[in-house]
């Protein structure tokens, strides 16, 4: 086997985009494409935290995270109609959070918290790791947002985050799974990790059989390879002014903004 049912090769992402400024009233926001998986990502600032953080003067990250009823190929009933989140939401969203918490210096945000919503309307495998991606560019625009209304003194951004989905389909090793490659994968990874070219989460399971340390080696390496291209991406659709560089890598380095 050569090639892959969409004609990709084994490390290939799929085609990908990001349109910013996709929702009118939200400090940040994009719609982000990875293939046929599709998924509206805003970012919305509320000018309060989380009880546990209140008077400590530090800010708050996190994510809700749904899927349209037809974002699939048969309806599913939204959450709201069944009362309560399912597992599978809860659980992705928890990742969101955290995956995107760990690009920003809290410390520096102030007391606010950045709610990163992600609706997925279309959904072709890889729905988180696109939340992820997309998410990361509506919360940098919402920090710029702030930043140029001076509510904020520096872009407390310390880490580009970006997330990909690797797998072992048929024996091979192959980067960002469509749903049908996930659906009869061997192995499926989900791998986080920030532009410093450390991890940020790895959610690996063997789920038609075992893999080998060899075999995870070679996922985290087709998912390190993957996620660079991704930061491109995510630079190249941002377009960052040379003051904006500045002050995140300023941030980068130091932790102070």
């Amino acid at each position: 086997m050569t090639e892959r049912i969409d004609g990709r090769g084994f490390k290939d992402l799929r085609p990908i985009t990001i349109e910013r400024q996709y929702i009118k009233y939200a400090e940040g926001s994009v719609r982000i494409s990875f293939g046929d998986t599709k998924v509206i990502c805003t970012a919305s600032v509320e000018d309060k935290v989380p009880q546990f953080l209140r008077g400590t003067g530090q800010g708050w990250v996190t994510a809700e995270y749904s899927m349209l009823p037809r974002a699939t190929a048969t309806r599913s009933p939204r959450d709201i109609s069944k009362g309560r989140l399912n597992g599978r939401s809860s659980e992705i969203q928890r990742l969101i959070g955290r995956s995107l918490r760990a690009g920003v210096d809290l410390t520096q945000l102030g007391e606010r918290t950045i709610w990163i919503d992600c609706d997925v309307i279309q959904a072709d495998g890889g729905t988180r790791t696109a939340a992820i991606t997309g998410g990361f560019v509506a919360l940098v625009d919402a920090l710029r947002t702030l930043h140029k209304n001076a509510l904020l003194q520096g872009l407390p951004i310390t880490s580009f985050v970006a997330a990909v989905s690797v797998g072992k389909v048929d024996g091979n090793i192959m980067t960002d799974l469509c749903y049908e490659e996930d659906s009869r994968a061997e192995v499926d990874c989900n791998v986080i990790m920030n532009d410093k070219g450390k991890f940020i989460e790895i959610q690996g399971t063997g789920e038609a059989g075992t893999f080998s340390r060899q075999e995870l080696n070679l996922l985290l390496d087709a998912a390190e390879e993957a996620i660079r291209r991704l930061f491109a991406i995510q630079r190249e659709c941002l377009e960052l002014t040379e003051e904006e560089v500045r002050l995140i890598e300023s941030c980068s380095r130091d932790s102070v903004c």
